[in-house]
């Protein structure tokens, strides 16, 4: 799989709160090639602090097992929110 989803410029706490909220696994790739499960809070708290700067993360590609949560987190990236998604 390659990654489907580019994250700029993510407020943490926001993203955490739609993580959450998805229903298949999300993966956040490292630019080393390791893929952390974003629904483990050990993975979040591992892979969000290489990708975290001022309180936001500055760039991470994901993967989605869901293609619900794809548009989510989509949406989420493009428009700040997640809407009907």
């Amino acid at each position: 799989m390659t990654p489907i989803l580019n994250l700029h410029n993510v407020d943490v706490t926001e993203f955490l709160a739609v993580l959450d909220t998805c229903e298949g696994n999300v993966y956040l790739v490292t630019t080393e090639g390791d893929r952390l499960n974003l629904k483990s809070k050990l993975c979040q708290l591992v892979g969000l602090t290489r990708c975290i700067e001022g309180g936001k993360i500055t760039e991470a590609s994901v993967i989605c097992d869901n293609v619900r949560d794809e548009s989510k987190l989509f949406r989420f990236n493009t428009f700040g929110e997640v809407g009907s998604a």
